[in-house]
């Protein structure tokens, strides 16, 4: 979702006026109900900056990632209510209801989420402490993935992405199967957003397969966008920019194969190299 801007642009040893298409960004207010000692109870969750859009992922794959729910079967309803608000006319709240409350970590719903379009929050004080909510690894020789498939695929996200190609301000993350195939893209200005649409919408549509699938995201890799990979079991991430420590650091601990500065002829390989085809 885009706007036109009247800007002045500085070209060729010259200004001229000109029209530019600018990725929307609008927050987005997530309330949870659910169930609470055989009452039902409303609390909002989150706030956070997005491209409005595929809202509804957005929320699944958030509730996924951090661990609040351990199934998207577990959401009944995901419904955007309010006034439609701005000048862009968008509700800008939206609620998920919950149908088994057995499968819910209230302890964590009791806390409040922020996060914004920069970067996010991911919510651990700890590689310990995810290490509480996920027990085990990803397969360590699994799927097995080319050179040619790893350049290729930050091209193929790139091409898909329809609002990069108006605007250059947004993030994309792509589901890829190891021949290189892409299964699904999802945009947002905010990465760890665009990851959450991304899995959020995969993981309802049953895309999901950990053993022939990798991601690739437009951006750098930080722990919070690692983390969210590997609740889906995926081993292999790949991304056109530089991972921080953290998420070196994660990525070892569980097996991911972590793949930064993917460039026309290069690439670099952090952690577990056994997935990559090297011959």
């Amino acid at each position: 979702m885009n706007s036109k801007y009247k800007v002045l642009k500085f070209n060729s040893n010259k200004f001229e006026n000109f029209e530019d298409l600018v990725s929307i960004e609008e927050p987005l207010e997530i309330s949870l109900k659910f169930k609470e000692n055989g009452n039902w109870v409303t609390k909002i969750l989150s706030i956070t900056m997005r491209t409005p859009g595929n809202d509804k992922d957005l929320v699944r794959g958030f509730l996924f990632n951090e661990q609040l729910i351990k199934d998207v079967k577990d959401i009944d309803t995901v419904e955007s209510f309010g006034d439609k608000v701005g000048q862009y006319n968008i509700q800008n709240k939206i609620l998920a209801t919950l149908n088994n409350s057995e499968n819910i970590n209230i302890s964590k719903i009791k806390r409040d989420f922020m996060s914004n379009s920069s970067c996010g929050v991911c919510g651990k004080s700890s590689l310990d402490a995810l290490e509480i909510i996920k027990q085990n690894k990803t397969n360590s020789d699994q799927p097995k993935i080319s050179k040619e498939v790893i350049i290729n695929s930050p091209n193929i996200l790139r091409e898909n992405q329809s609002e990069f190609s108006k605007t250059g301000g947004i993030h994309a993350s792509g589901l890829f199967n190891n021949n290189g195939d892409l299964i699904s893209v999802k945009e947002d200005v905010g990465r760890h957003n665009a990851l959450d649409k991304l899995i959020g919408c995969t993981l309802i549509n049953g895309q999901i397969n950990p053993l022939t699938q990798f991601i690739t995201c437009s951006g750098r890799l930080n722990f919070e966008l690692v983390q969210k990979v590997l609740m889906t079991d995926i081993g292999i991430m790949i991304g056109v920019g530089a991972p921080t420590s953290l998420a070196i650091d994660l990525a070892n601990k569980f097996d991911i194969t972590l793949i930064g500065f993917v460039k026309k002829n290069s690439f670099n390989i952090y952690t577990n190299n056994k997935k990559v085809i090297v011959s």
